[in-house]
Order: C-alpha cells, then structure tokens, then sequence
C-alpha cells in the first residue's frame, strides 16, 4: 500500500490497496443501483396514491358500474399506465362476475359469482402488490450488507498499513494514519449506500401497507355490493 501524506479525498481513493479499491466500486455501483430504485419507487407509489384516490371518488361519487367497468376496461386496453392498480381490481372483479353471469343465465347462483369475483379481485390484488413491492428486497439488502462491505475493506486495508509498518525501524502517527484513513473511507461509502437505502426501505414499506389496507377494504366493500346486487 503507498503510503502518502495527501489526505485529500481523491488521493485516499486512488492509494488504497486494490482490495479496497474493488470493495469502493462495488459500494459505489450498488449505492448508484439503490438511489435510482429509490426514486423509481417514490415516484411509483405517489402515482399508485393519486390514481387509487381519484378511482376512489369516481367510484363512490354514485356513478353506474357498468359505466365505470367499461371506462376502466377501455382505459386498460389503451396503456396499463392510464389505470390505477384499484381500478384494474375492479375490473377484473367486475369481469369475473359478468362471466360466470353469462355461462350461467338457466341458473343463476349469486354464491358462485360473488366467489369468482373475490379470487378474481385477490389475484388481481396479489399481481398489484408484487408489483409495488418489486425492488424493496435490494434495498433492504443494500441497508444490511453495505456496511459489512465497507467493513471488510476497512479491515483489510488496517492490516495492510500494520503490516506496512513492519518494514519501519520508528513507526509514527504520521505514517500509519494515511494507510487507516484510506480503509476508513470504506465504511463511509458502505454507511453512505446503506442509510438511504434503510430509510427508503421503512418509508416506502409502509406506505404500500396502508395502499394495502385501502385495497383489501375496498375489495371487501365492493363485494359487499356484488353481493346485494346478485340477490
């Protein structure tokens, strides 16, 4: 390890051992990973919010569900992205629910229809939220390991400036800071790639939960109506 007494930022970088080198590009490249999911996602959730909320006065302002399927339905067709995720739960229970309608005009059975529109409605839910949660499990990884990442290369580069010292009859302050102040920029970039991406993780968890708890009451309530309806 080159021993220097620059202790710019750059100049520690660039004097590290190669070890230490390798474990600052990866913390940089999953931190750079990490920063474009988190606002991918932040951006996702808050469309996923104001499209829910807007279903949401559409669908109880009293308007006909017929009317609203067809304009859901018609919607889902052009581009996935001009529905919500609420609103393709309600199409695909409403879709569900006038299918085994149809197949069974001789004999209606309203229990049957309210089950199909339910696990039509859930498997829709299920396919909403796997895709909100997408990227959440990088990030929470990304908040665990980079610090023991950073770590290693922290280690790794104490034992080398140690291990330096070995050759130096008078060993001194000024000669074995540089070579620790090297490795310690590890465990910066690690705390670095990890704190953004735990906050992230937190913040983004709990808002799919309560967009969540918004579906599941609605796919209940909407039952409800089906259920009225059938009668």
């Amino acid at each position: 390890m080159t021993v220097t007494h620059d202790l710019s930022f750059s100049a520690l970088i660039l004097n590290a051992s190669p070890l230490v080198q390798i474990v600052m590009v990866i913390l940089l490249l999953v931190s750079l990973t990490s920063w474009n999911y988190i606002f991918s996602k932040m951006f996702a959730i808050k469309k996923a919010r104001t499209q829910t909320e807007q279903f949401e006065r559409q669908f109880w302002g009293g308007g006909n569900l017929v009317e609203l399927y067809q304009q859901a339905t018609a919607n889902h067709r052009g581009s996935r992205d001009k529905t919500g995720a609420l609103e393709r739960i309600f199409e695909a229970g409403m879709n569900e629910y006038h299918k085994v309608k149809a197949a069974n005009k001789a004999n209606l059975d309203a229990s049957a229809m309210l089950d199909g529109a339910r696990r039509a409605m859930r498997a829709s839910y299920q396919r909403e939220m796997d895709h909100l949660e997408s990227h959440l499990s990088f990030l929470a990884s990304v908040g665990s390991v980079s610090p023991y990442i950073g770590l290693l290369g922290t280690v790794w580069g104490i034992m080398n400036s140690f291990r330096g010292l070995a050759n130096v009859q008078q060993a001194t302050l000024s000669a074995v800071a540089p070579g620790i102040a090297e490795a310690l920029i590890a465990t910066a970039i690690g705390l670095f790639a990890a704190i953004p991406a735990v906050l992230a993780y937190n913040r983004y968890s709990h808002d799919i939960d309560r967009l969540a708890i918004r579906f599941e009451t609605f796919i209940e309530e909407f039952s409800n109506i089906l259920q009225r309806q059938s009668r």
